[in-house]
């Protein structure tokens, strides 16, 4: 699962990575880098050198092709394996402190599941996909059947209803039509814009459904895009979009351990009080399972934009079609490994860079996670042997291989929440990468204040095409946006996203430590997600068949790792952030409809103060920076008062509602799509004007806070800045 999984449609992309120049052969030195003193600069572009040479796309390949050998759920035998080989390479490759971690949490997996129309005729739902032809991990007989993490267990015979895309706003439109959905089977379609499926099974579960059936419509992912495997990247009639259905947009992480680790021993809540345990069934389905039942069924016509791209005429039902369910998982404890490894820093080991991928797969993770998985092998080899040659980082470099990802988050919460205060006191950023590469379109992430400094980065990165990655990325945004009929223009301020929502690792960095993210992906036409036709083979034939791609995210990933790593001042950009926050503000004031009784003039003026502190502080920096030495206890004085910032944007409290999601700029909706300001917006959402009132004073707070807290930092840095500087 990636948190930039918004849809699965992408433009199609050009073939850029018949290009077989080394990505490094062209680079040039840059002369000045955000953080760095010209030295220090000169010295961290010769580490980049060096660095950028040691992965290679045939090595990419090889761990590629070990990792999507086999199935490996998270929990499974294969993937415990997986865990003992990376923490052996690491070891060989010279990486310290490895570590493979135990977390107990609640398990789910399949004992049993079917399906059955009963009514008006009978059809028994094969679950299964087919192989096709030239890919011989289709045949794999360890492939599972159909199935949904966290589905309630249970049995039921009752009338089917379609449902469209499983949203609430569905099912107002089915009881417009006289349609109750209680008591029935409800059949919805992954929808496009991406809907979190945990968010469709709570919808169907507060509306009464006995069950959801979701099922991969080709108008959103098949052959109404293009041409499907084996012949194009698009799913084929079979293709299973797996998933887990856990609530985890309430409490991530294992359900009976939310806020502290579930190591060995700890203490668990009763499954009762778990609010991130669904109890509602759910099975996914083809769409060659779906299209008996969507044909036989009765009831109005749905809305033309209910229709998709099966060729019969979509009912809303709710008489004709009745189904039977049945499933039966297993809900025992078992345990998920974390595999943890670090270069350790040689002058400031106690400040981390964290780095991190998931492991665990619902097939074989051809794209999620196995490509973002062999790319972190290849930056582990090339940082272990750059520290065996005597180029050590200057702050640690944490790498860790989360498990139970698919499940609802799990290994990076667990760990994240076991390590939660040594983080807050030592961690600068975390740098995740969930899937490298279904295609050419680089789409980065940051919180606002790290987002400069990606841009910056990508200039010093040769993509395939031969142009820098910046000049790709900056062409590829731009094209994207006016498909998508977006007015603004791509500039260096908004070419980073910076509208991060939930879905993957980064989120108990973020949402509930403070650390500042960044968050990285190329992307593609990728119609395979989560089915057991996202392997070897489609990445081969269609994501990246030279693993040119997987290269240029181990390129990329290391890069930004050792420049926060070596910065003499950490590169973060306030300024960037108060004008991002108040875009944040601007966009909710604007979506108040009349007058509300809600003023956010005060919170504004806040965010002023903290832009101008921001780039006073900047300037300051820069001016120190230049000046070519920095006394390293001033250094440390700064930045350490640099990584307050992120966490005094913590509220302990947390979010009405979700005390777990404890950011107050950054959360994410049930959807996991991106929300600003969340407990504010939720509040005015609801028109909850008394706690609308408290959240935005929060803010305000915490923004008067940081002013401070910058401005204390920029008289350090003006006191101690050299005569005449």
């Amino acid at each position: 699962m990636s948190f930039a999984r918004r849809s699965l449609s992408f433009s199609v992309a050009l073939c850029l990575w018949a290009i077989t120049l080394p990505l490094h052969f062209f680079v040039q030195a840059q002369t000045s880098i955000l953080g760095f003193t010209p030295a220090s600069a000169a010295r961290e572009s010769e580490i980049e050198t060096k660095f950028k040479a040691i992965p290679t796309p045939d090595e990419e390949r090889h761990q590629h092709h070990i990792f999507t050998a086999e199935p490996h759920v998270a929990g499974s035998p294969r993937n415990n394996e997986l865990a003992r080989y990376m923490a052996d390479e690491w070891k060989q490759e010279g990486l310290e402190d490895v570590v493979i971690r135990r977390y107990d949490v609640y398990g789910s997996n399949p004992k049993f599941t079917s399906l059955e129309m009963v009514a008006p005729v009978h059809y028994r739902a094969g679950l299964r996909e087919i192989p096709v032809l030239g890919d011989p991990d289709s045949k794999n007989k360890s492939i599972s059947s159909a199935w949904s993490g966290m589905s309630a267990s249970g049995e039921v015979t009752a009338p089917l209803v379609y449902a469209h895309s499983g949203n609430p706003e569905d099912y107002d439109l089915l009881r417009k039509q006289g349609i109750d959905v209680k008591g029935k089977v409800v059949l919805v379609r992954y929808s496009n814009p991406y809907s979190y499926r945990g968010f469709k099974a709570l919808t169907a579960e507060r509306e009464g459904a006995a069950a959801l059936l979701i099922y991969s419509d080709p108008a959103e992912d098949g052959f109404k895009k293009g041409p499907v495997v084996p012949k194009g990247p698009w799913g084929p009639e079979y293709h299973i979009q797996r998933g887990a259905i856990t609530y985890d947009f309430m409490v991530p992480g294992d359900p009976l351990t939310p806020g502290w680790a579930s190591v060995p021993g700890a203490k668990r809540i009763p499954v009762e009080q778990a609010t991130s345990i669904p109890k509602i069934m759910a099975l996914p389905l083809s769409w060659h399972d779906a299209k008996p039942l969507l044909s036989n069924m009765d009831g109005p016509v749905a809305p033309e934009d209910w229709q998709g791209g099966l060729p019969i005429k979509y009912h809303l039902g709710g008489n004709r079609v009745r189904v039977h369910v049945k499933i039966e998982m297993d809900n025992s404890t078992q345990p998920y490994y974390v595999v943890e490894g670090r270069i350790r820093g040689a002058k400031l080991p106690d400040e981390w860079i964290v780095v991190g991928n998931h492991r665990d797969a619902w097939v074989f993770g051809g794209v999620d996670p196995s490509s973002g998985t062999a790319s972190m092998m290849e930056l582990t080899r090339a940082l272990g042997k750059l520290a065996k040659s005597g180029t050590r980082p200057q702050r640690t470099i944490v790498v860790c291989s989360w498990d139970g990802e698919e499940m609802g988050l799990t290994g990076s919460t667990e760990w994240g929440e076991q390590f939660a205060g040594e983080l807050r006191n030592k961690a600068v950023a975390y740098i995740n990468v969930d899937e490298a590469t279904s295609g050419p379109n680089f789409h980065g992430q940051a919180v606002a204040s790290l987002a400069p400094m990606l841009v910056e980065t990508t200039h010093s990165l040769k993509d395939p095409s031969g142009k820098t990655l910046y000049e790709v990325w900056k062409a590829s945004t731009a094209r994207q946006r006016r498909e998508a009929k977006q007015s603004a223009e791509v500039t260096d301020f908004n070419l980073a996203d910076t509208r991060i929502g939930s879905g993957s690792d980064h989120t108990v960095f973020l949402n509930f430590v403070g650390v500042p993210v960044l968050g990285l992906q190329f992307e593609g036409s990728y119609g395979v997600y989560h089915s057991a036709y996202d392997d070897f083979f489609w990445m081969n034939h269609f994501g990246d068949p030279g693993y040119h791609y997987h290269t240029l995210m181990t390129q990329l990933w290391g890069v930004l790792a050792l420049r926060l790593a070596n910065a003499d001042l950490l590169p973060f950009d306030f300024a960037t952030y108060a004008g991002n926050i108040r875009d944040f503000v601007n966009e909710l004031q604007k979506n108040m409809s009349g007058q509300p009784p809600l003023d956010l003039k005060p919170m504004l003026d806040a965010v002023d103060e903290f832009e101008a502190a921001g780039q006073r502080l900047d300037e300051s920096a820069s001016r120190a920076l230049a000046s070519g030495a920095i006394d390293p206890v001033l250094a440390e004085t700064i930045n350490h008062g640099t990584m307050e910032v992120e966490r005094n944007w913590l509220n302990p409290d947390g979010i009405p509602g979700r005390p777990w999601f404890k950011h107050i700029l950054y959360g994410a909706r049930f959807t996991y799509a991106h929300l600003e300001l969340p407990g504010l917006t939720e509040a005015v959402e609801k028109q909850d004007w008394a706690t609308a009132k408290d959240q935005a004073e929060i803010l305000r707070y915490a923004l008067v806070n940081n002013t401070k807290l910058l401005n204390d930092l920029n008289s350090n840095l003006t006191v101690a800045a050299p005569a005449g500087k």
